[in-house]
């Protein structure tokens, strides 16, 4: 076979094994401009200070400067507030805008899940692990602590399919336990929240409609983020950035990936224990120390003596 037959051979081939090797990149549930805003509503932002939000607060919505209440006024936009750390107040920006449309995606692509393991409105008393749940409406969906146990899992992600609305009960409690930095939580709402006076919440509230955080309840590890209404805050405190074990889970915004239309569970990270001092190890430091202490209370009275001595 001549060269130019082989060169005529060998380009396509190439070209068929570019392609074939370049396959569709992973990204997270909460796509990059949606995961930087901590409040984002679709018509308006009410605010009641003081309240503490650390991440971006926006509205995407013709009504401009009167779209957000309660927080620093525009121009300039976007503005800092002091009640926004980490963050800036969004009026209309090209980056809310784009957060919005990442809502909507991320709502979708949570729905695509699938209904999962059906439970009671109440989810009160209830511990469980990692996966897919549905909620009906009712009366209250939490009337006391609902604990998430990750089982050891630093990537475990919990997915809350609410049909209808979310709502909490006065003082009630969410708890994420046994689990580290790659860990998510997702309350998937139809129509409307609600999280009621006192409550601290904890995850990603992605609501149809609207979000209102009454007095006080808090959501230290996640996000109000409204597709189509308003979200309300009335001296709230709000964060996407968590601390504790939590650190650097983006707000509870990890477990899951986006690869063109599939929503993978991520796999198995085991969570890395903090290191503790063994029983023993504890006991011969606490001897070490006291010893030591002995000497040095000593030592300065042997050398007065010596000095009387001369």
């Amino acid at each position: 076979m001549s060269h130019h037959a082989v060169n005529r051979l060998a380009i396509p081939l190439c070209a068929a094994l570019v392609c074939a090797a370049a396959p569709a990149s992973a990204t997270p549930i909460l796509d990059s401009d949606l995961a930087s805003f901590t409040v984002l509503g679709a018509s308006t932002v009410t605010n009641v200070p003081t309240s503490t939000i650390t991440g971006n607060v926006g509205v995407w919505s013709s009504g401009g400067a009167n779209a957000i209440t309660g927080f620093a006024p525009s121009p300039p936009n976007p503005v800092a507030d002091p009640q926004v750390t980490s963050g800036l107040v969004h009026r209309g920006t090209a980056l809310a805008e784009s957060a919005q449309g990442q809502l909507t995606t991320a709502r979708n692509n949570l729905a695509s899940l699938g209904s999962g393991t059906p439970l009671a409105a109440d989810l009160a008393g209830l511990t469980l692990t990692p996966g897919i749940y549905t909620v009906p409406a009712g009366v209250t969906n939490l009337s006391g602590t609902l604990t998430l146990d990750g089982e050891g899992n630093a990537n475990a992600a919990w997915v809350f399919q609410m049909p209808s609305t979310l709502i909490t009960s006065p003082n009630s409690n969410v708890d994420v336990i046994n689990t580290g930095s790659g860990a998510g939580l997702y309350w998937n709402v139809g129509s409307s929240a609600t999280i009621d006076v006192n409550t601290t919440f904890l995850g990603n509230i992605l609501a149809l409609s609207s979000i209102s955080m009454n007095t006080t309840a808090t959501d230290h590890c996640g996000r109000a983020l409204a597709d189509t209404g308003a979200v309300t805050l009335q001296q709230n405190s709000l964060s996407g950035i968590c601390s504790d074990f939590l650190a650097g889970s983006d707000g509870l915004s990890g477990g899951l990936d986006v690869t063109g239309s599939q929503v993978d569970f991520l796999p198995f990270s085991p969570v890395t224990p903090t290191s503790v001092p063994e029983p023993g190890t504890l006991a011969l430091l606490g001897f070490g120390l006291a010893t030591l202490g002995l000497a040095l209370r000593r030592r300065p009275l042997k050398i007065g003596k010596r000095a009387e001595a001369g």
